[in-house]
């Protein structure tokens, strides 16, 4: 359908005509012939945070109609214009002004009636108890004026205040809509489908029922709803709801699929890796809606002291009646500690940090960054260290040929003999010659006979000559010699952290590889970073001291603690506390569960263990260290906007109080001034959507394919990042 009178609208079903209405509801493209349609579908059909938007919407429509003409009468009241002989006529006034003001009462305080009834029954008393004692105050000391005939009433006070709070609650859930139109496409796990391929047949189930090995068929545009691996069909895909990364991703057949990256080009057939409930998709969604669910430390102070400024407000705004209607009407003394109880309502308080710290796990979310609590990002605003594991963290935690010393023969026919042989071996150094070699275009030579020898190494024969390639202890058992040269070099490289192995042919050793596990490319960028944002890092790792020490120098680390085992780890990282304050611990492996559930803050890295990955309160995505910086600064940002929010909000309310409490303000004015205070601190917490992105490019290293060439005798070769381990 291209033309616009072929579109039906989404609510009422009839053309939309020339100038449709889009908007975006539910996580789907909707098209509506008239805002009037749009609203009627939010209240119909949409979730919690647009229902409320448009039926508070709705609120205001009716009751802006009928506050309209009570303010109408009321302004011909207060200008005496019936007087003489149209007194008589004012009861009927009077009595219209409460016809008029009862349905208004009823619709916009409803609302805050029950929310007061509610939380009384639970023995709150939150700051709707305020609204509705202010409003019943003037409401029913207006209809007792309308029967005793008396020529004050204030109906027009009662429906204003609730008018002006009512814009506020607006405002406030037009920005919880916004935020979750945000959060959309990654909170769609839990209401999403996937057409189940189950013979000829195709069925459409929900995710939560789709388990591993099932057939699952995607078309372009749809969403993919489950971890898996392409069985058939090509197409690109965007990951960047998952990856943060919005770049598209060729898939052909054998290619693995991320669940909620979105099918661009083709149709593919998908066979589930795992259950629909266990993607990562799935946890993001769990993850966010469990923070969001939560409050954060700052925010659970700040009720606290919301219960018990509300008894006091109320006693305060008693005792200035009383203290008022000693010399002024009783009316008049009933207006002013209306105003008390109107201008001291926390609703600013109760949206100082739910609101900031909403926006801020969602901006985390859309990157791919999972907030188990929404405290974390508070805590990690007042970080000043970080420590951070070594290996998987700052390194690739992959094996690579890093190094080559000749004796003899040249690099191409050292790393030809070797991968001959490594290329039939599982072991991950053999892995690493390997690819080694294939990076550099060399042809493995033939290699017959071979046989590994377990913790040493692994032999054969080449050319008609034996090879083997292994440690020094594979050499001796064959009785080849080493030469001193290479002997003292393996030793050299030893102590540094590196993994040797000697490759020898002709019952000679003609070279020994060095292989380690070099920094990310992004580590060092990322920990200058941090460094500028006025943070230390201490790198805790099990590893070797030599090896620790290399790579900290290499990434700019200056503290190092190696050679510690989990149980010291937890242990340095409370001797760091003691001398720092709030510490978070970066790591990835299954030793680093314990100590990152110890931290202040535990992040892990994408590529982390399930145990890493359930004990830390930060899961980062897969090569997300660079992101960490990024990451602080929305984390400080979001505490900068909650305090900004509770200064702004405690004080305006305790220098309004003061002026209502002296006579100063009216009750419409101070529900205007408690209006606008909640628009200006929902208005500040969404400057946090005009946070920057975090921009890979400012990490020239990342993924640049660039290469450091180290070279060893006059032979260079391309270093590669890998562990530093022994073959066993």
């Amino acid at each position: 359908m291209t033309a616009h009178g072929d579109i039906l609208c989404s609510h009422c079903s009839l053309p939309v005509g020339l100038r449709p209405m889009e908007r975006r509801l539910n996580g789907e493209a909707c098209v509506f012939c008239c805002y009037g349609c749009c609203i009627a579908f939010q209240v119909k059909s949409g979730r919690h945070e647009e229902w409320e938007a448009a039926w508070l919407l709705i609120q205001l429509g009716v009751g802006g109609f009928l506050s309209m003409n009570i303010m109408m009468f009321s302004l011909l009241l207060y200008s005496d214009a019936f007087t003489g002989v149209d007194a008589g006529v004012l009861p009927w006034i009077h009595l219209l002004l409460w016809i008029f003001a009862t349905p208004a009462v009823v619709i916009l305080g409803g609302p805050y009636l029950r929310e007061m009834w509610l939380n009384g029954i639970q023995g709150q008393v939150t700051s709707s108890a305020l609204i509705v004692l202010g409003v019943a105050a003037a409401y029913l000391y207006s209809a007792f004026a309308v029967f005793e005939g008396s020529t004050h009433v204030y109906f027009d006070t009662a429906v204003m205040v609730l008018m002006l709070f009512t814009v506020g609650r607006y405002l406030e859930a037009v920005g919880r809509a916004r935020a979750a139109r945000d959060l959309e496409p990654l909170l769609a796990a839990e209401s999403d489908s996937a057409t189940v391929v189950d013979g000829e047949a195709e069925v459409r189930r929900p995710v939560r029922e789709v388990s591993a090995g099932m057939l699952v068929r995607v078309r372009p545009g749809e969403r993919i709803p489950v971890d898996g691996v392409v069985v058939e069909g090509e197409s690109n895909t965007d990951e960047a709801v998952i990856t943060g990364e919005s770049r598209q991703v060729t898939k052909d057949a054998g290619s693995k699929v991320i669940a909620g990256s979105i099918n661009i080009d083709g149709p593919l057939l998908i066979q589930s890796s795992g259950d629909g409930t266990a993607t990562r998709w799935a946890r993001i969604c769990r993850s966010v809606r469990e923070a969001l669910g939560r409050r954060s430390p700052t925010q659970r102070l700040a009720d606290r002291v919301v219960g018990v400024s509300v008894p006091l407000v109320l006693a305060l705004g008693g005792l200035t009646i009383v203290y008022w209607a000693q010399s002024l009407p009783f009316d008049r003394a009933l207006l002013i500690g209306l105003s008390v109880l109107v201008v001291a309502c926390p609703c600013a308080v109760g949206l100082a940090a739910p609101m900031a710290t909403s926006l801020g796990i969602g901006r985390l979310a859309r990157h791919g960054c999972l907030i188990r609590d929404p405290g974390v990002l508070e805590t990690l605003a007042r970080v000043r260290l970080l420590a951070f594991d070594k290996t998987g963290t700052l390194t690739a935690g992959k094996a690579r040929l890093v190094g080559v010393d000749c004796q003899e023969g040249g690099i191409d026919e050292v790393l030809a003999r070797a991968a001959g042989l490594e290329r039939l071996s599982e072991h991950g150094l053999a892995r690493a010659i390997a690819a080694a070699a294939a990076q550099r275009g060399i042809t493995p030579l033939v290699t017959r006979d071979v046989w590994t020898v377990p913790g040493r190494g692994i032999r054969g024969s080449a050319e008609g000559r034996p090879v083997a390639a292994g440690n020094g202890r594979l050499m001796n058992d064959l009785g080849w010699p080493l030469p001193p040269s290479l002997t003292e070099r393996a030793r050299s490289l030893e102590a540094s952290g590196h993994s040797v192995v000697y490759v020898g042919w002709g019952e000679q050793v003609h070279a020994v590889l060095s292989l380690d596990d070099s920094p990310l490319p992004e580590a060092q960028a990322a920990i200058a970073a941090l460094r500028e944002r006025g943070l230390d890092a201490t790198l805790l790792t099990g590893d070797l001291a030599q090896a620790a020490e290399r790579i900290a120098a290499l990434v700019g680390i200056k503290d190092v603690r190696a050679g510690l085992s989990p149980e010291a780890k937890r242990l340095a990282l409370d001797r760091l506390r003691h001398d720092h304050g709030s510490v978070a611990m970066v790591g990835d492996g299954l030793n680093d569960g314990p100590v990152l559930a110890a931290a202040d803050v535990g992040i892990a890295v994408g590529s982390a263990t399930d145990l890493a990955r359930e004990t830390a309160a930060l899961v980062l995505p897969a090569d997300g260290l660079w992101m960490l910086p990024w990451i602080v600064d929305v984390a400080r940002a979001v505490r900068r906007t909650i305090l900004t929010n509770l200064m702004w909000a405690f004080g305006y309310n305790l220098v309004a109080l003061t002026f209502a409490a002296f006579g100063l303000l009216q009750p419409i004015l101070a529900a205007a001034v408690m209006a606008g205070s909640s628009i200006l601190v929902v208005v500040n917490s969404l400057r946090l959507e005009r946070l920057p992105d975090p921009v890979p490019a400012l990490i020239p290293e990342q993924r640049s394919g660039t290469k450091a060439e180290r070279t060893y005798n006059g032979a260079g070769i391309s270093a590669m990042a890998g562990p530093a381990v022994e073959r066993s």
